[in-house]
């Protein structure tokens, strides 16, 4: 078979756990600015790389919160999706499932339909130009109230089409799954999908895994490493048939190289696990580098890291008859190289 690096690089891959504002390279960010007058507290865009340092989840969450101030317009959120789906090209990512936050955009006065106008124009310009389909997942900001978070669901029903599922990200430290419970409720009887981030190593990890699971009833679980922890949990996990998004680089920046040593034990579990970047502009890695990564500690055989790549087409939002094209396509190359 080829090398590796060559395998992993062209195998067709499909990412299920990327914030669309975590993708906004330094290089882009100075271009906005420009555009729009906003001053930044950086002389270029290699400085501006050095500054991003956090051990944290709220260290990065400041760092990341503070670059948004250069999305101001539709233009501006097409280019920020162009620019991630044009990489996701490049990665032969054929299929993404794409975060946003509209909250982060509309609490600093930016209007929820002039962020969605821009992601939607750049998705249907990927389908028609590069070929990679993807699809939009409105996150709650989980440190804001249950009240805004309700009024952006209803806010989101006029866009309801473009829109597959919802979930919930930022400071999870008293800010637990059942605190939005009612929202997600709501957003079920609307025909969402649901899914909830649990963030590694966070304060009560193992309970808000069972809240998403018990109280909500996610559809998928984003991150949720820590369910290794407990065997209940990863049995109920498989029983139910959940995805579980792990975002590899992102988590070596809490555990080291244990962040990434964690996918070989979530395989060995039976754990549907899928690989994604995150925030690839801050983590300095896209879906490539993060498979990249967990090879170089813990080496996974090509039938492995196509696994990956299975489980993540299944559990994806994607009507049967598409996903079915995928894993043929998947299996195709597999033949081809193994």
């Amino acid at each position: 078979m080829t090398d590796l690096t060559e395998f992993i690089s062209q195998l067709p891959k499909c990412e299920l756990h990327v914030h669309i504002e975590g993708t906004l390279e330094p290089e882009l960010k100075f271009a906005l600015a420009a555009r729009n007058n906003v001053p930044l507290p950086y002389a270029d865009a290699d400085e501006m790389r050095a500054g991003y340092v956090f051990h944290d989840l709220p260290s990065f969450l400041a760092c990341y919160y503070e670059g948004m101030s250069v999305l101001l317009t539709e233009a501006d959120f097409y280019d920020l999706a162009w620019a991630y789906l044009n990489k996701a090209k490049e990665q032969n990512i054929r299929y993404a499932e794409i975060f946003f936050d509209p909250q982060a955009h509309t609490s600093r006065g930016v209007e929820f339909g002039t962020v969605i106008r821009g992601l939607r124009r750049a998705l249907m310009d990927a389908r028609r130009l590069l070929d990679v389909r993807a699809q939009l997942i409105m996150c709650f900001m989980r440190d804001f109230s249950a009240e805004y978070a309700m009024a952006t669901l209803m806010e989101s029903l006029r866009h309801r089409e473009w829109i597959i599922g919802v979930g919930l990200d930022s400071d999870e430290r008293d800010n637990p799954p059942a605190k939005f419970a009612a929202v997600f409720a709501r957003a079920r009887a609307e025909g969402y999908q649901l899914t909830m981030h649990c963030d590694l190593d966070q304060k009560n990890s193992l309970d808000h895994i069972r809240q998403c699971l018990d109280v909500i009833g996610v559809d998928r679980i984003d991150h949720g490493v820590n369910c290794l922890e407990s065997e209940d949990l990863q049995n109920e996990i498989k029983a139910r048939g959940l995805g579980l998004t792990v975002c590899p680089v992102s988590n070596s920046y809490v555990r080291g190289s244990d962040g990434l040593a964690v996918v070989r034990k979530m395989l060995d579990g039976g754990l549907r696990v899928t690989i994604s970047s995150d925030d690839p502009a801050y983590m300095n890695g896209y879906v490539t580098e993060n498979l990249l990564a967990v090879q170089a500690v813990t080496p996974l055989t090509p039938a492995e890291l196509v696994q990956l790549q299975r489980n993540a087409f299944d559990v994806a939002w994607l009507p049967d008859a598409v996903k079915e094209t995928y894993l043929a396509e998947l299996a195709s190359y597999c033949a081809k190289r193994v």
